[in-house]
C-alpha cells in the first residue's frame, strides 16, 4: 500500500514538473487547436462545396473591378431584360412581354412578377440600372418600365441584353450566384460562383495580371482550366497526359489591318489599299484562325458570302504600289502599330510589303493608338447583331480609320432604322460589299481560342 502511494506521489510530482516546464508550448498547442477548429468550421461550407461537388477553377488574364467583370462571367450569375440569339431573334428573359410605341421612340416592358435577386429580395423595375445618353427610363410601377428615346431607334431592344447587377455582385435569375469574392485594392483576385441548378459545377475564377502568370498557375496546379489565343502556348501542353486542348474559332473577334485614311499615301485611291492587301500572303492565317472576308462574322444571319475576296498577287501589287510611291519616297515609308500579342503577324506583313517595294517599320504600342498612326494591326470586337454604326459611320469616335462614305452612312442608318430582319439583311449585305471594296481595313482572321483543361 505504501509502495502504491509513493508511486502515485511520484507520478503526480513528475506531471507537475512536466507541465511547469512545458506550460507555454502546451498552451499554444491548445490555443492553435481551438483556432484551427474555428477556421475549419467557418470555411467548411466552401471546402465541402469544392471537395464534394464537381468544380472548375478557371484562370483569367486581366485586371477587373467588381463593376467591369467580363460579360461572359457576369452572364453566369445574372441576365438582361432580353436576350439576342444567333439568329438575331429577341427572347424575353426578365420580362413577360414588351411593345414598341411611336415607331420605336418608346418601349414598354412588363417584368415577370416572381423574380428575386440572389439575396432573396424582389426584383422590380426600380432595380433596372441601364443608363443611355438621351434616353429616359421611368419605373411606372413595380412591374411596368417605360423607356423613351429622343429619336426613333427600332433596334434599341438589342441593347437591353446586358446583365443587370446590383452592387456589389447580386444577380437575378442566373444559373449561378456569387458565393465569395476576393479583392486587393479594388481589383478582383478570385470570384466563387455557386450553382442555382443541380448538376452544374462549382466555379472559381482566378485573375492574373499577365499571360505568363496564368500559364505558370496552370503548371503549378492552381487552376484547372485556362484559355489562350496563342498557338505556341497551347502547343506547350500537347504532351501533357493529364490535360486536353479544345480549339474553337472566336467569331466575336476579327484581327484586321486598319488604314488611316487621313494619311497622304493610304488615303489616296482604294486600289493602293487593295494592292497592299494582295501583297500579303495569308497562308500564315491557317495557324492562327479562320480567314475573314467581311466585318460581319460568317455565323451571323446578315453575313454576305458575295463580298470581294483579295488573293495573294505580289506581281500586280508591286506595279500598283510603284505607281503611287515612285515620286514620293519619303511618304512610302510606313509604320505598322500593333500590340505585343500580334507582333509576329505584324512582322510577317512587314516582310511581305518589303517584297513589293514598301519600307515598313513595326511599332509596339504600350498605350492608346496615336491619331497619326498609319497602319494598325489589332483585334476588333463584334456583337451578335450586325449593327456596326459605331465603327464605320463618319460621325462616330469608334471610326478610327477616318472613313467617310455617305452611302455607308445611309446603309448603317437604315440598318438600325427598322426592326424587320429581312429589310436589315438587305442593308447589311450592301454595307459589307461597299465597305470591303472601299477597304478602310483589311479583315484578316477570326482567331482560334484554345481552352486547356485537366482531364
Amino acid at each position: 500500500m505504501r509502495l502504491n502511494n509513493k508511486r502515485l506521489r511520484y507520478t503526480y510530482w513528475l506531471l507537475i514538473a512536466f507541465f511547469r516546464k512545458n506550460a507555454q508550448p502546451i498552451f499554444l498547442s491548445f490555443l492553435g487547436s481551438i483556432i484551427a477548429v474555428i477556421v475549419v468550421a467557418s470555411f467548411s461550407p466552401y471546402l465541402l462545396r469544392i471537395l464534394t461537388r464537381n468544380s472548375e477553377i478557371i484562370g483569367v488574364t486581366g485586371s477587373y473591378s467588381v463593376n467591369n467583370l467580363p460579360d461572359d462571367i457576369v452572364s453566369k450569375f445574372s441576365n438582361g431584360l432580353l436576350y439576342v440569339n444567333d439568329k438575331g431573334e429577341i427572347i424575353p428573359l426578365l420580362v413577360d412581354t414588351w411593345e414598341q410605341v411611336d415607331n420605336g421612340k418608346e418601349y414598354r416592358f412588363h417584368l415577370k412578377k416572381d423574380l428575386t435577386w440572389n439575396d432573396g429580395t424582389p426584383f422590380t423595375t426600380k432595380d433596372v440600372n441601364y443608363s443611355f445618353r438621351d434616353v429616359k427610363v421611368v419605373a411606372e410601377n413595380d412591374y411596368l418600365l417605360i423607356i423613351t428615346l429622343k429619336k426613333e431607334l427600332p433596334i434599341f431592344p438589342i441593347f437591353l441584353s446586358r446583365p443587370i447587377v446590383k452592387f456589389p455582385l447580386q444577380g437575378v435569375a442566373g444559373l449561378y450566384r456569387v458565393d465569395k469574392v476576393k479583392t486587393d485594392q479594388g481589383i478582383v483576385k478570385e470570384l466563387h460562383l455557386s450553382p442555382n441548378k443541380e448538376g452544374l459545377p462549382y466555379l472559381v475564377y482566378k485573375f492574373y495580371d499577365t499571360d505568363t502568370k496564368l500559364i505558370q498557375a496552370y503548371k503549378l496546379g492552381e487552376i484547372t482550366q485556362m484559355s489562350t489565343n496563342r498557338p505556341s502556348v497551347a502547343a506547350t501542353f500537347e504532351s501533357w497526359k493529364n490535360s486536353q486542348i479544345e480549339k474553337q474559332v472566336d467569331y466575336s473577334q476579327i484581327v484586321a489591318l486598319f488604314f488611316n485614311l487621313d494619311n497622304s499615301l493610304l488615303g489616296q485611291e482604294k486600289d493602293l489599299r487593295h494592292a497592299i492587301a494582295e501583297s500579303i500572303d495569308t497562308t500564315f492565317i491557317n495557324d492562327l484562325g479562320e480567314q475573314a472576308y467581311s466585318p460581319i462574322a460568317p455565323t451571323s444571319w446578315a453575313y454576305n458570302t458575295d463580298v470581294k475576296k483579295y488573293t495573294y498577287n505580289p506581281n500586280v501589287s508591286e506595279r500598283v504600289i510603284k505607281k503611287y510611291t515612285e515620286d514620293a519616297s519619303s511618304s512610302a515609308k510606313l509604320t505598322i502599330s500593333t500590340y505585343y500579342d500580334y507582333l509576329s503577324v505584324a512582322d510577317t506583313i512587314k516582310d511581305n510589303l518589303k517584297e513589293v517595294g514598301l519600307t515598313v517599320n513595326v511599332e509596339v504600342l504600350a498605350g492608346n493608338l496615336p491619331p497619326t498612326y498609319q497602319l494598325f494591326l489589332a483585334p476588333m470586337s463584334i456583337n451578335k447583331d450586325p449593327d456596326q454604326y459605331f465603327f464605320w459611320h463618319s460621325t462616330q469616335s469608334g471610326n478610327i480609320t477616318k472613313y467617310n462614305n455617305p452611302r455607308i452612312d445611309k446603309l448603317l442608318e437604315d440598318g438600325r432604322g427598322t426592326f424587320s430582319r429581312n429589310e436589315r439583311k438587305g442593308y447589311y449585305e450592301d454595307f459589307q460589299k461597299v465597305l470591303v471594296e472601299d477597304m478602310p481595313a483589311f479583315f484578316l482572321y477570326h482567331p482560334f481560342i484554345y481552352t486547356i483543361s485537366r482531364k
